[in-house]
């Protein structure tokens, strides 16, 4: 987990550096490490020679009680706050990519709510590069992945929606469930929908769906199963 951590820092604060013997550190509950010199970005510009800047993570990970053998694994991260959320999901996503990538024969899938944090305009283009290339790929780890969000809007609010779209391309099934007239606009802009599929997916009532499938687009209802319907209640 420790490895992994900094791995991540190094996409969620990108820096670069000019000269000889400059260092970054960064401070993780009480421990530190160097960082790599491997990102081009803004949040740190070091010139000279012989300097020294340490950051302190402003997130703090206690242990959990997270088993990764489970065949189920959820990764709950409300608590961290507003501002450390993208940290939390990005830690979690790279966490659970190194898992799927080590089997490519057992069936898996990654299922990331609320993608937005991670591709939307709060992210930046190198954790949105990451989860792009998690869709993009991970079919020949034998998986599937599925990103959830609420607002359209979201997908398509950083770099020119390049991500947002980028994923949809690479989905095979897209399910819109119902959206309000700005939400439909901007997915008109991102697919291919009739006018007669703008009204239907602005009429839709609860667990009903506009699916893609392919070239097919048909309507759909979602009901859970009895088992389901037992954990939900």
């Amino acid at each position: 987990m420790f490895k992994n951590l900094f791995n991540i820092i190094n996409n969620l604060f990108p820096y670069k550096m000019q000269g000889k013997n400059n260092k970054i550190y960064v401070t993780y509950n009480g421990r530190k490490k160097r960082l790599k010199r491997k990102l081009d970005g803004l949040n740190v510009s070091i010139h000279g020679v012989n300097n020294y800047l340490e950051i302190e993570l402003p997130i703090s990970f206690k242990d959990t009680n997270i088993e990764l053998n489970n065949k189920l694994i959820i990764a709950d991260v409300y608590e961290l706050g507003e501002e450390n959320l993208k940290y939390g999901m990005y830690l979690f996503t790279e966490l659970f990519w190194d898992k799927i990538k080590i089997n490519r024969k057992n069936k898996k899938a990654i299922y990331l709510d609320e993608i937005w944090r991670l591709i939307g305009v709060t992210s930046n283009k190198e954790v949105a590069s990451f989860i792009y290339k998690i869709f993009k790929t991970i079919r020949k780890y034998g998986g599937s992945g599925v990103a959830i969000t609420q607002d359209i809007s979201d997908l398509f609010s950083l770099e020119n929606g390049i991500y947002g779209k980028s994923i949809l391309s690479n989905s095979s099934i897209k399910s819109f469930f119902l959206l309000e007239e700005d939400n439909i606009k901007i997915l008109s802009e991102n697919v291919n929908l009739s006018e007669k599929e703008k009204i239907e997916i602005k009429s839709l009532k609860r667990g009903e769906s506009l699916m893609f499938i392919g070239d097919s687009h048909v309507l759909a209802k979602v009901e859970c199963s009895e088992l389901e319907k037992k954990i939900i209640e």
